[in-house]
This record gives C-alpha cells, structure tokens and sequence, in this order.
C-alpha cells in the first residue's frame, strides 16, 4: 500500500506515535487508509450538509475495512460572490481545492481519496486532482437543493434573479421580491437547476468519476446516506483492486461527459471544466470537441434554466441512468469504464423510466 511509507518499520514509530494519539489502533493503521477530503462550509446551503454526509462516507470505508482520514477544503459560492469582486476569486478556488486535494493526499501517503464535493467549483477541481494523483479515489458530490415554492408554484434561485430585475422593472414590489427571496432555497443542496454544480455532478458520472445515480440523488433524499455509505466502501475496493482515476479518464468518457451536458442543455462552464480535467489526465481534448458533440446532441431535457424543471424532477423521472440508456440507443454515447467496477452501459443496463415527469 501507499500508506506503507508512511506507517511500517520501526523508522516510522514517531508517524504511527502520532496516528494513535488521533484515536487510531494498531488494526486502524494496518487497513487501507482513504482521505476524504471535504469542502464543508456552513456560508452556503450547497456544502452546508457535507460535514453529515462525510460521516456516512467514513463509515462505509470502516465497513469496508479501511481507516478514513478527513481533511477540509475552501470553497467559493458563486451564488453569493456574483456581482461582488469575491467573484474573482471563484474560477481561482477550482486550482486551490484541486491543490488541497493533492496536498492532504500526497503528503500523508494515503491509498486512496474520496472528495466530497457542493457548490460548482469544488466538483471539477474533485476530478482534477483524481487526475493528477491518478490513484484510487472518487468524487461524491452532496446534491441538489429541493425547489421553494411561492404562490404554490415551485422555485429556485433563478427565480429571485428574475424577481430582481422585474423590481427593477416595477413589475413586483419590494414585498413580494423578499417574499421570493425567503422562499426559493429551502434547505441543503446545491442550486436545483442545470447550472453548474448540477452539470459537473452529471458529468463526473459520465466521466465514471462517480457512482452511478449517486449525485442524482437530492440532498436531502432518504436515499442519500446509503448511497455515500456504499460510495465509501467502493473507495476502499478500487484500493484493493488497485484501478486508479486515470483508468476512467479518456477522451470517450470526455465526450460522454460533454454529450450529458448537451442533451441537457447544462452549463456552458462544462466546456472550461472538462478541458481542465482532460489536462490534468493528459488526455488530449480540444475544445472544438464541443462544437462537434452539440451539432449531433439532442436536447432532451427539459431543465431549468432554459427549461421548466429541476434536477429534483429528473432524479424522480429516471435520472442519469435514463439520460444515458436514451442516449446509448442513438449511438451518442461510448461505453467506458467507471468507478464501479461496471462499464457505464453496465450500469444503466435497466433504467428505472418512471411516468409522472415529462
């Protein structure tokens, strides 16, 4: 193991002296010890929630047999930095997270990383830094707010931005703009349109970055805690296994990654993203890919902020798996490898197409 290095011989008494006194036994620091490296915040409902999930994580690895190792990350919200010169710091935070990744990783010697991602820079920078260790890891990424609601009819944070400027207009009144304000986000996850945290979620398990279905799975679903529970106890097989990051990361899954966000229509800051990755794996990936994949790629689906609804909605309707089976059958997609263990075709063998979504 990497963490060998670090632990074993009597050389590294004084580094084991130091893992004890952090609570850990002699069975802790024989397993296969995993980072998870987490970009809590309580300054944003999109990371607010990850310190829980984290301990859902941990406790998978433990099942698992392994030993997790918790380190903490910065993050930026665009939400709030938009319009401010904090926005300047934003597409910064990406190569900061990707650092500490690499740096809490590398520097203790641990065999494999989980990295628990929100807010939209935190979910590129996850993969990046998978690329640049290229060991075992993968990304789980928190989930997506569940809409507010006002005048019965269901909202997000796009809706304030659009109350903003009809106050402006003189369309709305002071009252009814706070009124939207209070009601649009009404707990964890991150901003429940195809914006960019959405679209790099959905992109990192087209990547193979990420179980399949986990990152559809909202915040504050039932379903989360076991689905980051069984996330965790993967991390510690693609230890055993020994399949690092960079086994996912070809120029397929980027294409992939790039036809999901299409047929989408998710943010355009996947193209940024996706070619940093790529650099990162030292894939080549140029980005007159994008052009090519858009001229072919359908939009089917009808999501927020072009569309009328929210990753919520496509999660209830079949999510990814769906998304990527209806794609697989117009000879858009590739089949690559995931984390897993299946190929991604493998895993969406048999969508769950729910009726009641349109």
């Amino acid at each position: 193991m990497r963490s060998d290095q670090m632990k074993k011989g009597p050389d590294r008494a004084g580094a084991r002296c130091m893992l004890r006194a952090t609570g850990m036994g002699d069975k802790e620091i024989a397993q296969p010890m995993i980072a998870v490296v987490n970009t809590w915040s309580d300054v944003t409902p999109c990371n607010i929630h990850l310190r829980d999930v984290a301990e859902h994580v941990k406790q998978g690895i433990r099942e698992a047999g392994g030993t997790p190792v918790e380190f903490g990350a910065v993050m930026v919200t665009d939400g709030i930095s938009m319009g401010t010169e904090g926005m300047k710091c934003s597409l910064m935070s990406r190569e900061v997270v990707a650092d500490s990744v690499e740096l809490a990783t590398r520097g203790h010697s641990l065999d494999g990383v989980v990295v628990m991602v929100g807010c939209d820079k935190t979910i590129p920078a996850g993969a990046m830094a998978l690329a640049r260790l290229d060991i075992p890891g993968l990304v789980v990424y928190g989930g997506s707010i569940m809409p507010g609601s006002h005048k019965g009819i269901p909202i997000t944070i796009q809706d304030v931005y659009q109350a903003v400027g009809a106050h402006a207009a003189g369309k709305i009144d002071e009252e009814e703009l706070i009124e939207i304000e209070k009601n649009s986000l009404p707990g964890p996850g991150a901003c429940g349109g195809q914006f960019t945290a959405n679209t790099m979620a959905l992109a990192m398990t087209a990547l193979g970055l990420s179980p399949m279905g986990l990152n559809d799975i909202p915040a504050v679903h039932p379903d989360k805690p076991g689905a980051v529970f069984d996330a965790g106890r993967r991390a510690v097989e693609l230890v055993r296994e020994g399949v690092s990051a960079r086994r996912m990361i070809s120029a397929e899954s980027l294409r992939n990654a790039a036809t999901v966000t299409t047929a989408t229509a998710g943010s355009t800051n996947s193209v940024l993203h996706l070619l940093a990755i790529a650099r990162e794996a030292g894939v080549p990936f140029d980005i007159d890919e994008f052009d090519a994949i858009s001229r072919k790629t359908p939009i089917i689906g009808d999501l927020k902020p072009a569309g009328r609804y929210m990753a919520p909605d496509m999660f209830e309707a079949g999510g990814t798996p769906l998304l990527v089976d209806k794609l697989r059958r117009a000879g858009l997609l590739a089949d690559t490898p995931t984390v897993s263990g299946q190929s991604l075709f493998e895993a969406c063998a048999n969508p769950d197409e729910r009726p009641g979504q349109d």
